[in-house]
């Protein structure tokens, strides 16, 4: 999938590697330091890149799923990861601040409005901020649908997914006295904000590879060991947000918001075994969301990488450049 030569591409292939020709910290006034890229098209068709987690950061492989050509692709890193700074701080950090930050950057860069791309919780976060700013939002093109329910939770920290995988889920139990297996979100969080870096990257690792077990359909379970500081911002970001319950009013806010957003067009891509983010939040997003096209890609599991996934996104972004 990676070894495109730039020359006759066919669609499953992403495009070349670009480099950014503009990268910028941008300082929030609150103590974070937002980090972003432009690359691509400089006077192309805006596209924001909304990265999962929270925590999970960037990367230059996020550039390859847009033509250079017609596209001018915004990057950046939400606080507390990536290269944002403070690294793995939870203060001033919640949804409302990404959402506030995304329209700093989009006045920033002087943009008009632009499509908004994004997976998992790029996907919740997405859908937040279109439902805050609709005249900001053009299209929005979602994948592994998140909505940020306790339903949600308590399939991928309550035993649901667990059932499927159970020799993953006994390695990210088995850390926690018996006395406290009843609410594992809570649990993490304590040790995750211990206030000793030893045991927070300790529980940091478990956290994380509990997810990333999970997120290809390839998977053999084995969620490997993540980096110690990648593992800690990912880790501490991603329970600072569950355990607020994403800091939004109720719980099924997004669906009880769409009709702010009715009128914009998007395209759902959605991995039919997805373990992490299950179909049925994309099916009932779409169900709420008239001009919403769902997209179930058979045989892909949540990952981004997946091959019937990133064809799949490739070819959305193809077809809207050429509307």
């Amino acid at each position: 999938m990676d070894k495109n030569s730039g020359q006759k591409r066919a669609v499953h292939y992403l495009y070349p590697p670009v480099e950014p020709f503009d990268q910028r910290m941008i300082d929030m006034g609150d103590g974070h330091r937002i980090y972003v890229e432009q690359s691509g098209r400089a006077d192309g068709l805006p596209v924001v890149v909304v990265h999962g987690g929270p925590g999970g950061g960037s990367s230059p492989a996020m550039r390859r799923y847009f033509d250079p050509s017609i596209y001018r692709i915004v990057l950046f890193d939400q606080r507390g990861c990536g290269r944002s700074t403070p690294h793995a701080t939870v203060e001033n950090n919640t949804t409302w601040h990404l959402v506030a930050d995304m329209e700093r950057i989009r006045t920033d860069l002087g943009i008009d409005d632009w499509v908004v791309f994004g997976g998992s919780w790029g996907a919740t976060l997405a859908l937040v901020y279109a439902q805050t700013h609709p005249s900001r939002t053009a299209f929005l093109v979602l994948r592994g649908v998140f909505l940020m329910t306790q339903a949600e939770l308590d399939w991928f920290y309550g035993g649901g997914a667990g059932k499927f995988w159970p020799e993953p889920w006994e390695r990210f139990v088995k850390l926690i006295p018996d006395a406290e297996r009843e609410n594992l979100i809570e649990a993490y969080h304590k040790r995750l904000f211990s206030g000793d870096r030893g045991e927070e990257i300790k529980y940091a690792r478990a956290w994380a590879s509990w997810e990333n077990a999970l997120a290809s359909i390839h998977s053999t379970g084995s969620g490997g060991e993540p980096p110690a500081e990648y593992a800690r911002a990912f880790s501490r970001l991603e329970n600072h947000y569950f355990i607020n319950h994403g800091f939004l009013e109720v719980d099924r806010y997004i669906l009880e918001n769409m009709d702010k957003i009715s009128h914009i067009p998007g395209v759902v891509v959605q991995g039919r075994y997805d373990m992490i983010c299950p179909p049925s939040s994309a099916y009932e997003l779409c169900k709420h969301w008239p001009r919403a096209q769902l997209r179930m890609v058979r045989n892909a599991g949540h990952a981004l990488s997946e091959p019937g996934i990133s064809a799949e996104l490739v070819r959305v972004m193809d077809q809207m450049s050429k509307v």
